[in-house]
């Protein structure tokens, strides 16, 4: 799990800010690159392969994104912090698939290169096992959407409880430790459903 953010974030001021920023709010929009950076890049940090981290720069490649994510709010409805973390984390995964495509592209890098970084999992991948994680992900997209922002908040971005509670709106923490435990139990049925032979089809 990664490190938790350093303070709880208010759902309303978190919406506040996307909506300001949307409208073209520099001073919003430099608040939300505060507040969100640093949890981009501890996500980065636990979330992507070693062998990723190294094609560049990570705290570039996670800017880049945040930047990319607030340049293109008007393609995003603004449903408070836990449905915003939700997309900068789409965006980051398919900003690393690029970079990883562009690097395997380059001179040297053919399949002894994808030998050698196969060997370097993420923590997430050492969690769960690599061979899960396309399950993982593809029981993620299933889930409704409430109840995937409670698994990334919670075990991907490292959100307490009380944090969870007030990104996806929940009245209190126990509420969001119950959505949670449901969520985890969601997954669970559709990992296991999947999972069989012909499962998801």
């Amino acid at each position: 799990m990664t490190t938790p953010p350093s303070e709880p974030h208010d759902l309303e001021a978190t919406a506040q800010l996307l909506s300001l920023a949307s409208d073209g709010d520099e001073a919003a929009r430099n608040q939300l690159v505060a507040r969100f950076l640093p949890i981009l890049n501890r996500w980065a940090h636990g979330r992507l392969p070693s062998y990723a981290r190294d094609l560049s720069d990570t705290a570039d490649l996670v800017q880049v994104s945040l930047l990319r994510a607030l340049n293109n709010l008007d393609n995003f409805e603004s449903r408070g912090e836990g449905a915003f973390l939700a997309y900068l984390r789409q965006i980051l995964i398919n900003a690393v698939r690029d970079e990883i495509r562009r690097t395997m592209r380059r001179p040297g890098h053919g399949p002894l290169f994808e030998q050698l970084t196969d060997q370097q999992p993420s923590a997430l991948e050492r969690t769960i096992g690599r061979e899960r994680m396309d399950l993982y992900e593809a029981g993620l997209e299933r889930l409704e959407e409430r109840q995937r922002q409670a698994i990334l908040l919670r075990f991907e971005f490292g959100y307490s409880h009380a944090e969870v509670a007030a990104a996806i709106g929940a009245p209190s923490p126990n509420a969001a430790r119950m959505v949670v435990a449901r969520a985890v139990l969601s997954l669970s049925e559709v990992l296991e459903e999947t999972s069989r032979p012909g499962g998801g089809n």
